[in-house]
């Protein structure tokens, strides 16, 4: 009988879990902190929590099984889904941070309007977890390879590789991507008027005295893109995005919003129309922008499937419908938040007050 042969990977669930309990989380002796994910997860799941407690924390550790979200979505009465229990605000109101393993999986065929009702009656839990630290990372699975278009060990190292796992020390390479995006931010922090220009794109957002966020990984990991919050009666003209994306595991490709004075006016796609109205129809926040981010990311160059890659590819800009981020001088409001991709990679521009400042993915 041939042996098979075994398959390495740069992918070490050890060196992820330093780096998310370290940098992302900086742990502090007796905070309490949730950490949840799939089960696939359980080998990143146990070495955080070890990582966790070694540094004096207190790990609250919950796993979940596959199709958990999509069975409460179709099973719970009305009553259930579209409420929480008392204990679930107290529960978040009592942790000191969260980390949350993204385990991408096949999605279930859960209607999209219920799927946003669970979402929108959810949102003061999402907003009460917000205030404190938090940091989201994705653990690489069979289908998130598969999304990918790459095998299993494939996705793994591209997953060690956006997060510098294969350097010596991720925790200084990701000190260089922020002082990248630092001097990027002091150049934005002056201007107002943003306009957005590519194929089937004209839109114009305005950003004065809002802050620009530097997300250098605590938040995201990977990430590469700095964001801020727009002016929320501010968006004009329309936005056709180009990168595939999924709303609740489902896909919509080429939506194509038009805005006016900041609101949605008119909503269409080529793939998954309906999963983008019964999106923008979760609320009235809904239809109004909570994040312009502009990826940086240049270690990332082809889309995944997953947002967590994809809202970061160098030469992309990302809106995102929905919830503004507090830090960013933000009010919006809702119980989404969905990042929309457009490349402008090979034919597009972004200005600041009439500045070109990148043209066809490249800063100027």
């Amino acid at each position: 009988m041939t042996a098979v042969p075994t398959v390495t990977t740069t992918y070490d669930p050890h060196k992820h879990a330093a780096l998310l309990a370290e940098y992302c989380l900086y742990a502090a002796r007796g905070e309490r902190l949730l950490v949840t994910g799939g089960i696939e997860a359980a080998p990143l799941l146990r070495e955080v929590t070890r990582a966790l407690l070694l540094r004096g924390a207190r790990p609250v550790t919950r796993l979940e099984y596959p199709g958990q979200n999509d069975d409460l979505a179709e099973l719970a009465s009305d009553e259930v889904l579209g409420s929480f229990h008392a204990a679930e605000a107290a529960d978040f109101g009592a942790l000191d941070g969260s980390l949350r393993v993204l385990t991408p999986e096949t999605p279930g065929q859960v209607a999209a309007a219920r799927r946003a009702q669970l979402l929108a009656s959810r949102a003061p839990l999402a907003n009460i977890r917000s205030q404190r630290k938090w940091s989201l990372t994705l653990y690489p699975t069979a289908y998130a390879a598969a999304q990918a278009g790459m095998t299993v060990p494939e996705f793994a190292d591209f997953v060690a590789r956006a997060m510098f796992l294969d350097r010596a020390d991720p925790v200084a390479a990701w000190g260089e991507v922020r002082e990248k995006q630092a001097r990027l931010i002091e150049r934005l922090s002056v201007g107002d008027r943003v306009r957005i220009e590519a194929p089937g794109t004209d839109l114009t957002l305005r950003v004065e005295g809002r802050s620009w966020a530097n997300s250098d990984g605590k938040r995201n990991m990977p990430s590469g893109e700095v964001f801020t919050g727009p002016l929320e009666d501010s968006a004009e003209g329309v936005v056709t995005f180009t990168v595939p994306a999924l709303y609740n595991g489902q896909s919509v490709r080429g939506a194509r919003l038009v805005f006016r004075a900041g609101e949605v006016v008119e909503a269409s796609a080529d793939e998954g129309e309906d999963v983008l109205r019964a999106a923008l129809d979760t609320d009235p926040g809904a239809r109004r922008l909570g994040e312009l981010g502009i990826g940086t990311n240049d270690g990332i160059q082809q889309p995944t499937g997953n947002i967590l890659f994809d809202e970061k590819i160098g030469g992309t800009v990302h809106l995102a419908l929905g919830r503004s981020y507090p830090e960013t001088g933000g009010t919006n409001t809702s119980g989404i938040h969905w990042d929309l991709i457009t490349d402008l990679r090979g034919s597009g521009r972004l200005s600041v007050d009439g500045e070109v400042i990148q043209e066809n993915g490249v800063f100027v």
